[in-house]
C-alpha cells in the first residue's frame, strides 16, 4: 500500500522521492506517532510535502489510497447534534400559512430568542414553527421557510438566512494550476517595479565588454539577478459561496506566484476580521492575528482582496456576525484597519459587475473599500492594477 502511495503522489506532481519514502517507514519503525490513521496522515504529509501550495493535492491522494482506512481527525464536530442537521424534503407552505410567519425583529432579538430555545429545547424537532430543527416555520434550523432567520447546518434553501450556524471543510488553493489563457498574467505585470538585489551572480556582459575593453584584459563584472521588487498581500477568500469560483482563483494565486517575488498569502472567510490563515485543514488552530499582520508587513506592500464580498450584512457591521465564530469586533473594522496600513489596496470580485447591486453586502465592501473593486476578468485585472501602481 505504501508505494501505491508513493506512486499516487509522484503521478499527482508531488515530488516524492526514495528519500522521503525510506525517512516516512524509519519514522514508523522508531513510533515517533500514534499508531492511528490522524497521526499517520500528518507524519506523511510532513514528510512528503514540501510545498504548502501542494496540501490540497496530498489530501486527495491521502484520500484516494486510504479510503475507507483513514478518518479525516481534522474536522470538528458541531455542537448541535448531528442527526438533526439532516434536511428533510421541502415543504411547500400555502400563501395563508407564509403570512403568519412574522419577523423576530432585530439582530439581538434573534439571537437571545435562539440562545433561549437552545437552553429549552431537548429533542429533535421537525416541521414546526417554534423549536429548532428541519422543514418547518421556525427561524432557526434548515430546511424550512422562514423570511429571516438563523441557519444552523444544511444546505440554503432560499439563500434568506441572516446568519449560519455550520462549520464547512474549505480547501487550499492550487498555486501550481496551469492559466486558463496568458492574459491573466500579462494583466499582473503591469504592477512591477524592477530592482537589482542580493547576491552579484548574474554576467553584466556590457559591463564586462567595457571594463575588458578600457584594461586591456579580461574583466569579468557580476551583478545581482534583476527582480520584480513590488511586495504584494494577497487575502482569498474560501469557502461558502466561493466555491464555484475555485478554479478562476486557483488560476489567479498561480500567477501571482509566479510574477510576484515578495508575495505573501492569507484566507478568510466572507470578511477579514481578527484572524487570517494559510492552512484551511487548520483554520481554528493555527491563525496569525490581523494584528501581527499589520505589524509584520510594512505599508510599502500592496493588498489584494480576493473575494464575492456575498455575505449577510451583519458579518460586516455587528460584532458576533461572523458565521464561524464570535468577533470582538464588526468586520467592517478590520477592513478600515487593512486598508488605512495599506493605501494601495484592491478588492477583486469573481461575480459579474452586473450583479453586484443586487446584494447589500457587495455595496457595503464597495463602499468601504473605496470604490476600489473590480470584476474578476481581464479588463477588471488591468484596472486594478492600473490602480495600485498609482497609489504608492
Amino acid at each position: 500500500m505504501f508505494l501505491a502511495f508513493l506512486d499516487e503522489l509522484r503521478a499527482a506532481g508531488i515530488p516524492a522521492g526514495l528519500k522521503e519514502h525510506l525517512t516516512l517507514l524509519a519514522a514508523l519503525e522508531a513510533d515517533v506517532i500514534e499508531r492511528t490513521p490522524e497521526q499517520f496522515y500528518f507524519l506523511s504529509r510532513a514528510t512528503y510535502v514540501k510545498d504548502e501550495a501542494l496540501l490540497d493535492r496530498f489530501d486527495q491522494v491521502f484520500a484516494k489510497v486510504f479510503r475507507g482506512v483513514a478518518r479525516d481527525g481534522g474536522e470538528q464536530t458541531a455542537e448541535i447534534p448531528a442527526d438533526w442537521l439532516r434536511a428533510i424534503a421541502e415543504r411547500f407552505l400555502t400563501p395563508e400559512e407564509m403570512e403568519k410567519i412574522r419577523s423576530l425583529g432585530s439582530w439581538d432579538e434573534i439571537m437571545a430568542a435562539l440562545r433561549q430555545r437552545l437552553a429549552e429545547q431537548q429533542g429533535r424537532h421537525q416541521g414546526g414553527s417554534k423549536w429548532i430543527g428541519t422543514g418547518g416555520i421556525s427561524p432557526f434550523g434548515n430546511g424550512g421557510y422562514n423570511p429571516e432567520g438563523v441557519r444552523i447546518g444544511g444546505e440554503s434553501g432560499r439563500g434568506r438566512a441572516i446568519k449560519l450556524w455550520d462549520q464547512r471543510a474549505f480547501r487550499d488553493l492550487d498555486n501550481t494550476r496551469e492559466l486558463g489563457t496568458r492574459n491573466i498574467k500579462v494583466a499582473l505585470r503591469r504592477l512591477r517595479r524592477f530592482a537589482r538585489e542580493g547576491a552579484a551572480d548574474e554576467l553584466d556582459l556590457d559591463a564586462t565588454i567595457a571594463g575588458t575593453a578600457r584594461q586591456g584584459w579580461l574583466d569579468v563584472v557580476m551583478r545581482p539577478e534583476r527582480h520584480n521588487a513590488v511586495k504584494l498581500l494577497l487575502c482569498l477568500d474560501v469557502g461558502g459561496s466561493m466555491d464555484p469560483f475555485v478554479t478562476r482563483c486557483e488560476e489567479l494565486f498561480s500567477a501571482a506566484t509566479t510574477e510576484f517575488r515578495h508575495l505573501e498569502f492569507f484566507y478568510f472567510h466572507n470578511c477579514p476580521y481578527e484572524g487570517l490563515w494559510k492552512d484551511n485543514r487548520r483554520r481554528f488552530e493555527e491563525r496569525t492575528p490581523t494584528s501581527d499582520v499589520l505589524h509584520k508587513f510594512g505599508p510599502d506592500h500592496k493588498l489584494v482582496f480576493v473575494g464575492d464580498a456575498s455575505m449577510s450584512p451583519y458579518e460586516i457591521t455587528q460584532p458576533g456576525g461572523s458565521v464561524e465564530h464570535h468577533n470582538e469586533e464588526a468586520g467592517a473594522v478590520w477592513l478600515r484597519r487593512l486598508t488605512d496600513t495599506y493605501p494601495a489596496a484592491v478588492w477583486l470580485n469573481p461575480v459579474a459587475q452586473a450583479q453586484w447591486g443586487y446584494s447589500p453586502s457587495v455595496t457595503m465592501i464597495r463602499e468601504l473599500m473605496g470604490d476600489r473593486m473590480y470584476p474578476l476578468t481581464l479588463d477588471g485585472l488591468d484596472n486594478a492594477m492600473r490602480e495600485l501602481t498609482r497609489r504608492h
